[in-house]
């Protein structure tokens, strides 16, 4: 695929269009010198399809599309991106531990895999690689582990019966009699999404919501069906019931636990708080947005998914105990899927081996602190498996994340770092504070990345960028029609906590009783 030369244009409140010039747009969002992925499996280093057509107008229209679009791009040359990302590579002998479970990098991951989640069937991908027409709106709804539901994907559905509601199918480790894994055929995970495979941390997280499902619906039908009966809505069926239930705690886990996590108290607390009903009763959640608008469909902002999303890659550690006896870095400079390679790293799309069930104590606050690993803070650096993808991840060749992603922000026309601070009335950092070659502009993402470094210790994100992301997640959550948020906002959860009305990922692990084993 080639890059093409499109027009920029940005209209002015007066009407008129200006030239801001020719800029050179890869439609697959990375350089041709970058390498170009040659797998059918979207990864995390592979480019979302439709990403090249972000609007380029004021409109808030398309898939992709800005949510400071007043703004002027800033447009890095390659120079510049290579010396920015000289600046990342993971310092020797840092004590670079944050202060949130390791967990949270892959169900960050997996949130990503969910609102990106592309439907459209293989013949339509062929037919039209690159079009929008079938996306669907981002929502934190699970296909990725639905899929398209067991009347059109009953392969990933153990067969219903009048009692049991279609579970899902899951797989066994080779030689293992109480080991789990994902539903294989011929190696390949029979999953909504191929992604969820790609690394082993991820798989067993993608495992365990197919889990969840199986257990709610277990839940639903005990006791004659009570709990069905108490808490369906509607006509619901079985199946229906499970599904919006298992929905609405996954949506509640990722505003109230995981988004908790990453961004700073103030700003959490200004995007979502809690009204009073004017009659009395439970106070109702409420969303405040003051940068993210959309007309009609909502779209997604690149400087979110280009730049501040991409916090997340700061958070990997390049090296993870699953348990008592395996301990391995999540990537190796060779190959990933190689024959003879399987116990030497994290790689995914394979099976298990034996032996590397994973402990969730490790990644989630299950068993106190003893035996829990934190993610990296967030901070400018990367490990260093991140800067020297291998192949299978990177399109055939060996890439810097932090010059891929570096480059994919100067292709797409991110504004600087620095513009987007002032345009939320945020006193932006100093060229001493950024530490760019030559001082002047940052991209959005270094900025992003520096900013929590500096402002919040590395422990969550800065101003700008809890901002992007915290008003992102509730806006889609706010848009989504089928969300606790928009049908029910004063929803708590239902299923067992610590305390009622409150759920986290370790209260999903402890529902489903996977990953348990004692550390």
């Amino acid at each position: 695929m080639t890059s093409e030369v499109v027009e920029k244009t940005q209209a002015h409140p007066d009407g008129h269009v200006r030239d801001a010039g020719q800029v050179a747009v890869d439609m697959a969002g990375a350089g041709k010198e970058l390498g170009l992925p040659t797998s059918t499996i979207r990864n995390h280093a592979y480019v979302i399809r439709g990403m090249g057509y972000v609007p380029e107008s004021r409109l808030s229209t398309g898939l992709f599309g800005r949510m400071f679009r007043r703004l002027d791009a800033y447009i890095p040359d390659e120079a510049r991106i290579e010396a920015v990302a000289g600046l990342m590579s993971e310092p020797s002998g840092a004590a670079l531990d944050g202060k949130i479970p390791a967990g949270y990098t892959y169900l960050g991951q997996f949130i990503d895999h969910d609102i990106t989640f592309d439907p459209a069937s293989s013949l339509q991908r062929q037919n039209d690689p690159d079009a929008l027409t079938n996306f669907r709106t981002p929502r934190f709804d699970l296909d990725s582990v639905y899929g398209r539901g067991p009347a059109d994907q009953p392969y990933l559905y153990r067969k219903p019966t009048s009692e049991a509601p279609p579970h899902f199918d899951i797989g066994r480790v080779t030689g293992s009699d109480d080991e789990m894994d994902l539903p294989r055929a011929r190696g390949i995970a029979l999953i909504g999404d191929p992604r969820n495979d790609e690394n082993v941390i991820i798989s067993q997280l993608q495992l365990t919501f197919m889990l969840f499902h199986n257990k709610v619906c277990d839940w639903l039908t005990e006791n004659g069906g009570q709990n069905y009966l108490r808490h369906r809505r509607g006509n619901e069926e079985v199946f229906d019931c499970a599904q919006r239930l298992v929905r609405w705690h996954y949506q509640w886990i990722v505003i109230h636990d995981f988004l908790r996590q990453i961004v700073d108290p103030d700003t959490y607390e200004d995007v979502l708080y809690r009204e009073p009903l004017t009659r009395g009763g439970d106070a109702v959640e409420r969303v405040r947005l003051r940068f993210f608008s959309w007309d009609g469909q909502i779209f997604m902002p690149i400087e979110f998914a280009v730049a501040a999303y991409r916090f997340g890659h700061s958070l990997v550690r390049g090296r993870y105990r699953l348990n008592e006896n395996v301990a391995k870095p999540i990537f190796t400079q060779e190959s990933v899927i190689g024959p003879g390679d399987e116990e030497k790293h994290l790689g995914g799309f394979r099976p298990l081996p034996r032996g590397w069930q994973i402990e969730w104590g490790r990644f989630f606050n299950l068993n106190g602190p003893e035996h829990l690993q934190l993610v990296r803070r967030i901070d400018r650096f990367l490990a260093t498996p991140l800067l020297c993808l291998p192949p299978e991840l990177a399109g055939g060749v060996r890439v810097n994340l932090a010059q891929r992603n570096l480059a994919r922000g100067a292709r797409l026309g991110l504004p600087a770092g620095q513009e987007v601070a002032l345009a939320m009335g945020i006193e932006p950092l100093g060229d001493a504070e950024l530490d760019l070659p030559g001082n002047g502009p940052s991209p959005l993402w270094y900025y992003v990345l520096r900013e929590a470094e500096l402002r919040n210790g590395g422990l969550t994100l800065g101003p700008v960028g809890s901002r992007i992301v915290a008003e992102v997640f509730c806006g889609m959550l706010l848009a989504d029609p089928s969300s606790y948020l928009s049908n029910a906002p004063g929803w708590r959860p239902v299923l067992p906590g610590d305390n009622w009305g409150d759920f986290t990922m370790a209260h999903l692990i402890t529902f489903t009783g996977f990953g348990l084993r004692a550390s």
